[in-house]
């Protein structure tokens, strides 16, 4: 009776999560095997420090240790803790950590995983050699050198201080690897697994399965509590679904539309539990500011205003996974700004209409004539590409532009976005990130020639400037204050135009316990705290 009115009294959206409570007399149970889907054919390598891909990271993260990292039962992805690291200590002017390994960690052919280990592997990210591929280099620009003391101590010195360090540090990719391996051969690690995670690598079917089972010799005494895991890589969303309401399948850990999470609770009920999250991915439109009409601010600024982000937001998230308006920092995050701040943008005035006018008084100023014509390159791509490529198309031609959509296959999309100068009108580009870490992650729209990321190809040394400076500000009042008006300068600028952050939905069978959602589908992949309930 007791359970049943504290159930009535609690906001609906805690009740999905009550699934995830073992209840009065349960503790978590030891034995089974977890069983999920990898919604991809295929992963380009099993390398964690050369891909960029949740494809490579799900099944081969289990088999893995993370010197720190974001504490999986932390929603909010913002708590960061040790892994093989014991402990760590800053110097009183941000710019020495010095961490402090676990004692008796051994990779799973037995030898001991030492500071020289973690030494070799954030080398390997950092400084890669000739031949290896390092998409997060850019994340450590911060960090002068790496050095080991011992067979213990590991010691990291900065250029300078900056919040945006640990984040970086604690990136689900940074496995930790053998210096033996990678002195016998850099790319080792491309086709052999050979960590000192949860989990052993029993054997893998390309484009098939993975299947890992329990290291009983794992340094965390008592875990992992899954006998193993078996990992089934299906492309096709319906085979997931039917998979899930079979039985075949207990979980996917990248996220489902609304549609498949509402078939599935109306066909399994409590069988079912969702969890939700906003995720750390959004889609942006980039017009072409080398080719005319868009090389004209006004007109970038009125294809900004045009969209009307908070009624997309209500249409979108009930047909895909868009949902979540913010500016270019994620959302909710302190350096973030507030739904009261994002109000007084552009193109995030709550009144729609008085946007559209003002829109079209500037397509009008420039010269731009009613009916006027222009193309939106976007990905082939449903979710979320598609969707939010037809609600843009919708809103510019309420301002009077007719717009066409150029739907590309992935290896032409992507040729697309880096042809320098590029040749589209506009453009749709993405940026997903691990760890939440904004003051790093908007690198993505600092000037072409800083940055891999920057797909509208410009140069804008303002940004670069508010970039470095809220980088390097130690005080975070006053680095905020800097994160800000690099948003604001941005969205004036127009050269990045924001539609809508993604919304994680993930499905899970109710025996699935000791997991919860993030973010990032890239986090809490290690599953040593995951247990079946039978």
């Amino acid at each position: 009776m007791l359970q049943r009115n504290v159930r009535r009294a609690l906001p609906l959206f805690i009740l999905p999560l009550l699934a995830l409570w073992p209840g009065p007399g349960h503790t978590q149970q030891r034995g089974g095997t977890l069983v999920f889907t990898v919604p991809a054919s295929d992963f380009p390598s099993m390398d964690g420090h050369q891909e960029n891909t949740f494809a490579t990271l799900h099944p081969t993260a289990p088999h893995y240790s993370l010197l720190i990292r974001a504490d999986p039962t932390d929603r909010t992805a913002l708590r960061l803790e040790g892994d093989a690291a014991a402990s760590w200590t800053v110097n009183s002017d941000g710019t020495l950590y010095t961490f402090k390994l676990r004692p008796g960690i051994r990779f799973h052919d037995g030898s001991p995983l030492t500071a020289q280990a973690v030494l070799a592997s954030y080398e390997h990210i950092l400084h890669p050699p000739p031949g290896v591929a390092s998409p997060r280099r850019a994340y450590y620009t911060m960090v002068e050198s790496v050095s080991a003391e011992g067979d213990s101590i590991v010691v990291f010195k900065l250029k300078f201080p900056t919040s945006a360090f640990l984040p970086a540090l604690a990136q689900p990719f940074n496995y930790l690897y053998s210096a033996a391996r990678l002195r016998q051969d850099p790319n080792w690690y491309k086709t052999h697994i050979m960590g000192s995670g949860p989990f052993l690598f029993k054997s893998e079917q390309r484009g098939s399965n993975w299947i890992g089972v329990r290291n009983e010799h794992y340094f965390k005494k008592g875990l992992p509590y899954l006998d193993g895991y078996e990992a089934i890589f299906t492309p096709k969303e319906n085979i997931e679904i039917e998979a899930l309401r079979g039985g075949r399948s207990m979980i996917q850990f990248r996220g489902f539309p609304p549609a498949a999470r509402d078939l599935l609770k109306a066909s399994l009920g409590n069988k079912i539990v969702v969890q939700e999250s906003t995720w750390n991915c959004a889609l942006y439109a980039i017009p072409n500011s080398f080719k005319k009409p868009f090389d004209d601010i006004r007109v970038r600024q009125a294809l900004n205003l045009a969209v009307d982000r908070w009624g997309g937001s209500k249409l979108l998230s009930a047909i895909s996974i868009s949902k979540t308006v913010g500016a270019y920092g994620f959302p909710g995050h302190p350096l973030s700004m507030t739904d009261e701040e994002l109000e007084q943008l552009p193109g995030y005035w709550r009144d729609a209409e008085k946007s559209r006018r003002e829109a079209r008084r500037l397509l009008n100023e420039a010269g731009v004539p009613e009916g006027f014509s222009f193309k939106l390159t976007n990905r082939n791509t449903d979710q979320p590409y598609k969707f939010v490529a037809t609600y843009l198309i919708d809103q510019w031609r309420r301002v009077g532009l007719n717009v066409d959509q150029d739907v590309l296959p992935t290896a032409p999309y992507f040729e697309a976005l880096n042809e320098d100068p590029p040749r589209f009108d506009v453009v749709l580009d993405f940026n997903c990130g691990a760890v939440v870490n904004p003051a790093l992650d908007v690198q993505q729209f600092i000037s072409k020639d800083r940055t891999d990321g920057n797909h509208g190809h410009y140069i804008d040394r303002k940004l670069d400037r508010l970039f470095e400076e809220q980088l390097h500000e130690p005080d975070f009042a006053k680095q905020k204050r800097i994160f800000n008006q690099f948003e604001r300068y941005l969205n004036d600028q127009a050269l990045y135009l924001t539609t809508l952050w993604y919304n994680r939905i993930t499905l899970q069978s109710s025996s699935v316990q000791g997991w919860t959602i993030s973010p990032s589908h890239y986090l809490n992949q290690q599953l040593e705290a995951v247990w079946l309930k039978r």
